[in-house]
């Protein structure tokens, strides 16, 4: 048995944290958004990939929703006495993470392999793996022009309306050839809870990204997807507002519309189970249950009702 999961931001890395619970080890692949690293201070950032590193090895801060519990400030602070920006806050043990991938990147190794690296030292039995090894990056446009994602994301904590996305490099971007094995071995497809715009999207954009999906359902591999927004609203970041500046429909019937003939199955929260039946009307297979994810049970729970869904327990 072997799950590739699609993930990006705190929703997917959760689900992906469940995975890993449920499943005996070695039999899950994450397949991670790239497109909103960026480089601070010299080192290689990767957030997406990181929030699902912290959740995979126990250590995510799930008080404050993103880095590592029990952080301290040491370097940041010191480097702001320096006149350095300090708005993108990285914590002393982050600090470590990205250190370390930068340095086994500037010795020439890959990006998945600088990351397969740091995921062997903290034991964690999944691999994680970048959508790509080509730099991507997302930019929107707001009514200011085309803003960098950390920008718009961190910086003015996504108070712009956003008008346009784009993923600059997507062109020269391909999957690698780890991301290729995991789809062409896997039994279940899983899209996570992820913003579709800026978290899945990107994934999907990469060329050839949506063919290995495509062969993967042709050879009777089951794609389903759990909606990220519940009741209308997106349960962390700006997936809502975003949908919705972006002329699309806020719920989980518009995320699922926007996945068009990829997926076999979506699973959607009992708070918007009046929607079903459009949902089913797109011509696939639904799950309506409780996608809350506040604990590692709730996270086990759910990852255990999508696999079976899924047809793949």
């Amino acid at each position: 048995m072997t799950i590739v999961a699609l993930a990006g931001g705190t929703g997917g890395a959760k689900l992906a944290r469940g995975l890993q619970l449920v499943l005996p080890a070695g039999d899950l692949a994450v397949v991670v958004n790239t497109a909103d690293d960026v480089e601070r201070h010299g080192l290689l950032v990767m957030p997406d990939h990181d929030a699902t590193l912290y959740q995979l090895d126990g250590r995510f801060d799930a008080e404050r929703g993103w880095g590592i519990a029990g952080e301290t400030w040491t370097v940041i602070e010191e480097l702001g006495t320096y006149g350095e920006e300090t708005w993108f806050r990285l914590g002393d043990r982050d600090f470590a993470t990205h250190i370390a991938r930068t340095a086994r990147i500037s010795r020439g190794a890959s990006v998945t392999d600088a990351v397969l690296a740091l995921q062997a030292t903290r034991g964690i039995p999944s691999a994680i793996l970048p959508m790509t090894d080509a730099r991507v990056r997302t930019q929107v446009r707001t009514d200011d022009g085309w803003l960098d994602f950390q920008e718009y994301f961190v910086h003015l904590r996504q108070a712009p309306e956003v008008r346009e996305v784009r993923f600059d490099g997507i062109q020269a971007a391909a999957p690698t050839p780890r991301v290729e094995a995991a789809i062409g071995a896997a039994t279940a497809v899983v899209i996570g809870p992820s913003n579709p715009i800026v978290s899945i999207g990107p994934i999907l954009a990469v060329p050839g990204m949506w063919d290995l999906l495509g062969e993967a359902r042709a050879r009777g591999v089951p794609v389903v997807a759990v909606s990220p927004i519940v009741g209308g609203v997106a349960l962390k970041g700006p997936a809502d507002r975003m949908l919705a500046s972006l002329g699309l429909e806020s719920s989980a019937r518009g995320v699922a519309a926007g996945y068009r003939e990829l997926l076999d199955g979506f699973v959607l929260d009992e708070v918007d189970r009046d929607q079903e039946p459009d949902i089913r009307a797109l011509g696939w297979r639904t799950l309506v249950t409780d996608t809350m994810m506040t604990d590692d049970a709730s996270r086990a729970r759910l990852a255990k009702a999508v696999l079976e869904f899924a047809g793949s327990r």
